[in-house]
């Protein structure tokens, strides 16, 4: 009897894999699947408030500028943003102390970076720990501070003296070193965040021995080879310190100097209003393209470093 029945052959038969991969027996798509024919309300949601908050006071306070009570439209403002006095030198201290800044902040916390990837979890902890500090700390209680310690050294320390000449040179106007060392200190946690994290993507020690076997000393593989794989990052923390200098206004109004976001304040105290928010929104917006443009740079490296299949 079993050779009365014909049997299809191994090859005419259709395999298990296939029967089993058409349509569930319950019609429901698969769980793995992605259902991407959802309507996702609630990020939509999300997104258009965050836009909403952010949109809004923007053109506000553009309207404000170019709303004229008596001739209607017009653009003075933004014309006048080239001749009013005190811009010009704000803009440049505070684009020197960003500089500085950024300088400081390279050369303390690169090296750091780079001992806290490559050593114990000990140096870890007191590294975040000194980093994270200065955000426990409130901008006032912090000015408070240096104005104390600014305050003894004028009481107590001999006129002519070398700490009391120190004194009077890291609080000269035109560069205020006392300022730099205060953003410094403020800076600290966002941009140890960020070169960490930039840290934490690499495989530094293979990156390492790698160079060190084809003839490059550690100090020249860190230079050659790990800085540029954090160029992303350095460049963030780059951007992130700016914003933070050019944006800062307690710290620099109670040590009594004037960078640039004093300026548009006392411009506003003083009757040009108009212009001092013309200049916020212009350094918004330009603000706003560097960072369109770091992202697209990122962006564009990422997609040219992702290896390509057939």
């Amino acid at each position: 009897m079993a050779g009365l029945i014909s049997r299809p052959d191994a090859e005419d038969a259709p395999p298990r894999s296939r029967l089993r991969s058409g349509r569930p027996r319950s019609g429901r798509p698969h769980a793995g699947r992605p259902r991407s024919d959802r309507p996702r309300f609630g990020r939509a949601a999300i997104l258009l408030l965050c836009g909403v908050y952010f949109v809004v006071p923007v053109l506000a306070s553009f309207l404000f500028t170019v709303d004229d009570p008596v001739h209607g439209f017009t653009l003075h403002a933004y014309s006048q943003i080239f001749k009013v006095d005190g811009l010009w030198p704000a803009l440049q201290l505070s684009l020197e102390l960003a500089v500085a800044t950024i300088a400081v902040v390279y050369l303390l916390l690169v090296p750091a970076v780079v001992a806290v990837r490559l050593g114990s979890q000990r140096l870890r902890t007191v590294v975040e720990l000194a980093c994270t500090l200065p955000l426990v700390v409130p901008a006032i209680a912090f000015t408070a501070g240096i104005t104390s310690v600014l305050s003894w050294g004028s009481n107590h320390l001999a006129v002519g003296s070398t700490l009391f000449q120190l004194l009077v040179d890291i609080q000269n106007p035109s560069f205020p070193v006392i300022l730099l060392l205060a953003y410094v200190v403020m800076a600290l946690p966002l941009a140890y965040r960020t070169l960490d994290a930039g840290m934490r993507a690499l495989d530094v020690r293979t990156l390492l021995e790698a160079a060190q076997n084809n003839g490059a000393g550690r100090t020249r593989a860190i230079i050659t080879v790990i800085l540029p794989n954090l160029r992303g990052a350095l460049l963030n923390t780059a951007f992130l310190t700016l914003a933070l200098v050019l944006g800062e206004f307690t710290v620099s109004s109670i040590l009594g100097f004037q960078p640039f976001s004093v300026w548009i304040v006392n411009g506003n105290a003083a009757g040009q209003g108009d212009v001092t928010v013309a200049v916020s929104i212009v350094s918004l917006v330009l603000t706003w393209l560097l960072l369109l443009v770091l992202s697209a740079g990122g962006n564009r490296r990422r997609k040219a470093s992702t290896p390509t299949t057939a």
